[in-house]
Parts: C-alpha cells; sequence; structure tokens
C-alpha cells in the first residue's frame, strides 16, 4: 500500500478511515496489526485484499496492482492469491468440513491434484479435524468451525493470507497450535500473513506489529517480542494519545 487514505460518507461529512498509509507486507512473514476499535484496521485489511478501493493511493498483491481493476479481475486474483479467515468464520452450513475447505478450489473450478491433496490432508491432521471432515459446521464447536475456516484460507497456498481475530473462539492451547501454524505456512510457503487482534499474547507469534491510531501507522516493533512487550507498547501509546 503506498499513500492509500480511506474515506466513507458524504464530501461534507466525511470519516477518515486510512489517512495516508504506506505499509507494505514481507512474504514468508506474519505480521500483527493492532489497534484500538475504529482505528481502521478493517479498513486496512479490505484494502489490502481488494474488498474496498482506497480513495486515494495505490495498492498491490504481489507484482499485480490492484487500485482501480474492475470486479471480475479482483475476484479472480483474490480467489487464487488470497485467503481469508474471517471473525465470523463465514463457513456455508450445507456444506460438510472438506467440501467446505474445498470451496475455494471448486470456486476456481478446478480439483486439487495430489500435491495439494496431501498439503489438505496435512492441514486438516494439524489442526484435528481429520474425524470431522463429513461434519456439517452445525454440529462443530466454535474453536472447531475457525480451525475449519483457517485450513480453508491455506488450502490453496495463497501469496497473502488475512485473519481477523483468527483465535477469537479458541481455548488457549489450540490457539497456539492455529497461531504456529500461520507461521509455520508463512515461512514454508513464502505467504504475507496478516493477523488482526487486540490480544498481544497473539501479537507476540509475529515477527512484526504495526500499531494504527485514527487511521494511522503510529508504531511499529520488529523481531522478536513478547506479549509483555506487546501490552507496554500498547499502554504507551494510550497514554500519549490521552
Amino acid at each position: 500500500m503506498e499513500n492509500v487514505t480511506k474515506r466513507y460518507g458524504t464530501t461534507t461529512q466525511p470519516v477518515l478511515a486510512l489517512d495516508d498509509v504506506s505499509l507494505a507486507i514481507a512474504p514468508a512473514q506474519l505480521t500483527a496489526v493492532m489497534g484500538p476499535s475504529g482505528s481502521g484496521k478493517s479498513t486496512l485489511m479490505h484494502v489490502m485484499a481488494g474488498l474496498d478501493n482506497p480513495s486515494q493511493g495505490r495498492a498491490w498483491i504481489g507484482g499485480t496492482e490492484i487500485t482501480g481493476l474492475d470486479d471480475e479481475r479482483l475476484t479472480v486474483i483474490r480467489r487464487r492469491q488470497v485467503g481469508f479467515v474471517f471473525q465470523a468464520f463465514n463457513l456455508v452450513p450445507t456444506m460438510n468440513v472438506l467440501d467446505n475447505v474445498l470451496l475455494p478450489f471448486e470456486l476456481d473450478n478446478r480439483a486439487p491434484d495430489a500435491e495439494e491433496r496431501a498439503w489438505l490432508d496435512a492441514l486438516l491432521d494439524r489442526l484435528g479435524l481429520t474425524d470431522r471432515r463429513t461434519h456439517r459446521p452445525g454440529e462443530l464447536s466454535g474453536g472447531q468451525q475457525q480451525r475449519v475456516a483457517v485450513a480453508r484460507a491455506l488450502g490453496t497456498r495463497p501469496d497473502l493470507v488475512l485473519a481477523d481475530e483468527p483465535t477469537g473462539n479458541l481455548d488457549s492451547h489450540t490457539s497456539s497450535q492455529v497461531l504456529d501454524l500461520l507461521v509455520d505456512a508463512a515461512e514454508n510457503l513464502a505467504q504475507s500473513t496478516v493477523v488482526v487482534t487486540h490480544d498481544p499474547v497473539v501479537a507476540a507469534h509475529a515477527s512484526r506489529v504495526v500499531f494504527i491510531a485514527d487511521g494511522r501507522l503510529v508504531h511499529e516493533i520488529t523481531g522478536p517480542t513478547t506479549h509483555a512487550e506487546v501490552s507496554a507498547t500498547i499502554l504507551d501509546l494510550e497514554g500519549q494519545a490521552a
């Protein structure tokens, strides 16, 4: 993203969701985005994914500039290059676990090859879903549904993975497993992975933590960190804002 500004509302009373944001998300790295409610985190993610166009500025996914592309081209790019983990899961209730995970392939009018099938089997096994393949979302706990959403997002091995509070419905043990999987997938598949979170423990798994407030990037931490360091940074930024 380069000098991205996003306004909503009328020209006389606009809401400034993003204010001149420039941000590059590196491959093979998990980046955490933190900020208070209404700070612009969701808008940032939507522009990154091509779900929303900036009012000003430019955005790319890999080497493709997505600013101004038509809906058809954006849909293809999102389908093939972006994986989403939504806070609300967004699973199809009439499909079982395996069919939900295979949905991105179906939407792209293709079946996974042998290597991709092996990857999907490994994902389901690591997420503890192997014996749940034929269950529908309504037969799963909230944590299990979130793990299905993670498997679906990683299934096609996309270039960019965007996760909105991916561990919000998980216990601490399962949360750690999911985060370790996201980190491993990013490093081993050279994915650019972004996790939006309010949880310092989640952010501590990232190799980079970016803080946003009032639509602007205000701070970042790079390199290995701890949840205590992230928490201390949040308190410091809140103190400066006050």
